[in-house]
């Protein structure tokens, strides 16, 4: 499954959150020139998928993807794997090894958590995308590279510079164009499409054929803040997948970790903390964002796959048809 989302385009992904959109059309733009990008966002929001989104919509699309984390690694271990070695430049060194800019050449080189490089290793970076050169450890010889470089950060590169922990000329020189990828717990409306989509997957991924999801499993999945978003969600489809051996997500099988337990008292639209933004932003107009709506939205999708059969949607999702007529005429009317 990871190898089909590493194939994904621009395009293919969808969103009906008003920043999440103006991300992708931002995305999409960069897809079309060589500047670099920058991606922010927290931990799990879905950063290394975005790209290669942006990489297989660009012109680079036949060339190499290759993704380096820049974090927890040593200054000598860090410029072996980014410019590469020569036999006998380090102990255990025993053969030429490529780095990622010579493998990334003409590709796109995915720099993940760039803001925890240490200032050695800014200064090696900052030298080739001034020059476009770098050598290998234990070579004299230059090398050349034209990668595009896409990098991430889960916290504000500018603020890193601010704190005198990143370098200010580094940051202009990987400041071509800087998206924000909004946390999962703002983009509360796509939660019901989300949630299917990774069920599916999960679905095809265990064999099994999970057709529904019951109203207060569901509640409890909207109800949740999702700290660790994309990532979490995933997860957490994935786990009750497992537990579920029918065709219907029942509640028990709805597990978070004891920490993470959903409250009632972060309900949809109450307010949150953010890494990024104001934390007072108040959603688009016009949008419902109440849990009453995502479970009418969700009974439509489920009444939608059962071919629009009110009996077997009902019996799927473990309410009367009544109730389910009542949630279909609800959503028809907004």
């Amino acid at each position: 499954m990871q190898e089909t989302r590493s194939r994904l385009r621009i395009e293919d992904l969808t969103t009906s959150n008003r920043d999440m959109a103006r991300c992708l059309q931002l995305a999409a733009l960069a897809a079309k020139s060589n500047v670099p990008v920058v991606l922010l966002g927290e931990t799990g929001t879905g950063k290394t998928l975005l790209a290669h989104a942006i990489h297989n919509s660009s012109a680079r699309a036949g060339q190499p993807f290759i993704a380096f984390n820049a974090s927890a690694i040593s200054d000598t271990l860090l410029e072996s794997q980014l410019f590469g070695h020569e036999r006998g430049a380090f102990t255990g060194a025993q053969q030429s090894v490529k780095g990622k800019f010579e493998l990334a050449d003409d590709g796109t080189l995915f720099l993940d958590e760039i803001s925890e490089m240490s200032p050695l290793a800014q200064v090696k970076i900052l030298r080739v995308l001034e020059y476009g050169e770098f050598e290998r450890l234990g070579s004299e010889r230059m090398l050349t590279s034209s990668a595009r470089i896409i990098c991430a950060s889960n916290c504000s590169l500018r603020e890193r510079v601010r704190q005198g922990k990143f370098r200010e000329d580094l940051y202009q020189r990987l400041n071509g164009l800087t998206l924000l990828i909004p946390p999962l717990r703002e983009r509360f409306e796509e939660l019901p499409a989300l949630i299917a989509a990774e069920l599916k997957m999960a679905g095809l991924k265990e064999g099994k054929d999970i057709t529904a999801i019951h109203p207060q499993a569901m509640e409890k999945l909207l109800y949740h803040k999702w700290p660790g978003n994309l990532r979490e969600l995933s997860h957490t489809v994935r786990t009750m997948t497992l537990f579920c051996d029918g065709s219907v997500i029942m509640p028990e099988h709805v597990v978070f970790p004891p920490d993470l337990e959903p409250s009632r008292a972060n309900t949809p639209g109450s307010k949150s903390a953010s890494t990024f933004g104001d934390n007072d932003k108040k959603h688009e107009p016009g949008i419902d964002l109440s849990l009453d709506s995502a479970i009418k939205r969700h009974a439509r999708l489920v009444y939608d796959q059962a071919n629009q059969n009110q009996r077997q949607a009902a019996k799927l999702l473990g309410i009367s048809r009544s109730t389910l007529a009542r949630y279909l005429q609800s959503v028809v009317k907004k």
